[in-house]
């Protein structure tokens, strides 16, 4: 039974190896308010303090220190809103390969200087991210390039699961983990390691009412895409989440939340000012989870750790917020 639950997650212990010396072991930092108005134990998991200030950076690192030679010299192409796009960049500067990003015509103007000051090759393409996502594969039909998926790919999903490794070690005992979803890599990675570890463990995953395919294909128990409109979590904007995410997720996540977008403005409002924290939209929507009071009675007399997923908020959007 040991050999079969290492066996499941070997990928994600082989990337905590690589990561290690890498990436930050980032806090998961006691929430002395949520707590107290919780009446249970809350701890922010602040991967807005990862190297390029988002969990991203651990999936794109662990994608490309796992390519072969030849795969290296071609280079890899990937399409993202911004926090893959930096941490792919970052992950090339390290390594040493080349990196063409693809980016929303959208972006924020602070990802898109970010991921240029990395040292990758920035091409603004598309409306939305899907459309963006097209265009990428259709260059990389014609280049030969490498994609790297933001999210549907075994090596970043397994960086990701990371995080998990990392909540189990600094909090054995934990009751809840609440994530932000978008194509799911985040939470796909977290819950394979936990459930794998520690099978109690709720796995609680958040989205916008906005933007919820992965929620709406787990109640629906099929892939399928849904957007109503823009949300301020930007960086979980997915229409349709990926295969193998919703295919790992589907038997493992325990519960699901959707926020409103004033629950996302609050969040940020609240981290900012009471936890001294900087989140994006997409990084706030577990603490919007537990602001909505949606979730309370998973909450009195747990332990839960809310996952602060990045800080890359653009100035003018936090200016207005706060």
């Amino acid at each position: 039974m040991i050999k079969e639950a290492v066996s499941e997650i070997q990928g994600v212990l082989d990337a905590y190896q690589r990561l290690a010396p890498i990436m930050i072991h980032t806090p998961a930092a006691p929430s002395n308010i949520l707590s107290a108005e919780k009446t249970g134990e809350i701890y922010l998991k602040l991967e807005n303090l990862q190297r390029t200030g988002s969990f991203k950076a651990r999936g794109a690192y662990n994608k490309l220190a796992t390519l072969t030679e030849e795969e290296k010299k071609r280079g890899v192409i990937a399409c993202s809103a911004g926090n893959h796009a930096q941490g792919v960049a970052l992950a090339g500067a390290l390594l040493g390969i080349h990196v063409r990003i693809f980016m929303p015509l959208q972006a924020a103007k602070t990802k898109i200087e970010a991921t240029r000051n990395y040292g990758a090759e920035v091409i603004l393409a598309g409306e939305t991210f899907d459309d963006t996502k097209q265009i990428t594969l259709e260059a990389m039909s014609r280049s030969g390039e490498v994609f790297v998926s933001p999210f549907d790919d075994r090596a970043v999903m397994e960086g990701q699961g990371t995080i998990g490794l990392e909540i189990l070690q600094d909090l054995p005992n934990v009751d809840n983990v609440i994530v932000p979803i978008g194509g799911g890599g985040l939470i796909a990675g977290i819950a394979l390691a936990i459930k794998q570890l520690r099978s109690e463990t709720n796995i609680i995953g958040v989205q916008s009412y906005q933007v919820h395919g992965m929620i709406s294909s787990i109640w629906r128990q099929e892939l399928i895409a849904n957007r109503s409109s823009k949300t301020l979590a930007d960086g979980c904007d997915v229409a349709l989440a990926g295969e193998l995410t919703y295919e790992t997720l589907r038997s493992r996540i325990d519960e699901t939340v959707l926020v409103e977008e004033k629950d996302i403005e609050t969040a940020i409002h609240y981290l900012a000012l009471k936890e001294k924290v900087i989140a994006e939209g997409a990084g706030a929507l577990s603490t919007a989870a537990i602001l909505s009071g949606q979730i309370d009675h998973l909450l009195k007399g747990k332990r839960t750790v809310a996952i602060v997923s990045g800080g890359n908020i653009d100035f003018s959007v936090f200016k207005e917020i706060i």
